[in-house]
C-alpha cells in the first residue's frame, strides 16, 4: 500500500455491545457453515476478548462494521495443533458478516492489509485453515498471497493449511 494512501480498513478490539450483530452474523448461512452453533462461538469470542493467545476485532469499512477477525498465536495455546510453525508465526480466521459484501473482494483485501500490519509489527508467518471445501475462502485467501502448506486435522475436522511469509 502507498505510504500516502490511508489503510481502507480500521481493524478494532471486538465489544460487549457488538454481540448482537455478531450473533446476526453468525447465523447468517454464508456463516453458519463454516463456523459453530451460535451460542457457543459467542461464548468464545466472550472468553477469547480476555485471553493472551487470541485477540478478537472487528473490521470496520467506512466506519461500518463489515466483519470478525481474530489474531492467535499458536504458540502461546498449549497443545495448540499449529505449534510446529516457526517462532513469530500467528494465525487468523475471518468470516465477512454481510452476505452482499461476500465476493466483492473484501476478503482478501482486508486480509492483505492485516497481514501486512502484523508483518510490520513482527510477525513472520502468518497461517489460516479454511475448510477444504471452502473454496471462495481459498481463492480470497491465494489473492491475498497466502500458499497451500498441507491438509492438518483440527478439532473442527480437516484443514486446508495455508501460510504467508514475511517478504
Amino acid at each position: 500500500m502507498p505510504l500516502d494512501q490511508a489503510p481502507r480498513y480500521h481493524f478494532r478490539d471486538v465489544r460487549r455491545e457488538d454481540f448482537p450483530l455478531l450473533g446476526r452474523w453468525l447465523a447468517e448461512p454464508h456463516v453458519a457453515k463454516w463456523w459453530g452453533e451460535s451460542a457457543e462461538e459467542l461464548a468464545g469470542i466472550e472468553e477469547a476478548m480476555t485471553s493472551v493467545e487470541t485477540r478478537p476485532l472487528i473490521v470496520e469499512l467506512d466506519g461500518m462494521p463489515i466483519a470478525y477477525l481474530q489474531c492467535y498465536d499458536p504458540h502461546l495455546e498449549e497443545d495448540h495443533p499449529y505449534q510446529d510453525q516457526p517462532p513469530g508465526t500467528l494465525g487468523i480466521d475471518i468470516s465477512i458478516g454481510d452476505p452482499d459484501l461476500t465476493g466483492r473482494g473484501h476478503g482478501s483485501a482486508i486480509i492483505r492489509q492485516f497481514c501486512a500490519e502484523l508483518f510490520a509489527t513482527g510477525a513472520a508467518r502468518i497461517v489460516i485453515d479454511p475448510d477444504p471445501e471452502n473454496a471462495q475462502a481459498i481463492r480470497a485467501y491465494e489473492k491475498a498471497g497466502f500458499r497451500f502448506l498441507d491438509t492438518r486435522h483440527s478439532i473442527y475436522g480437516p484443514a486446508h493449511f495455508m501460510v504467508l511469509d514475511k517478504a
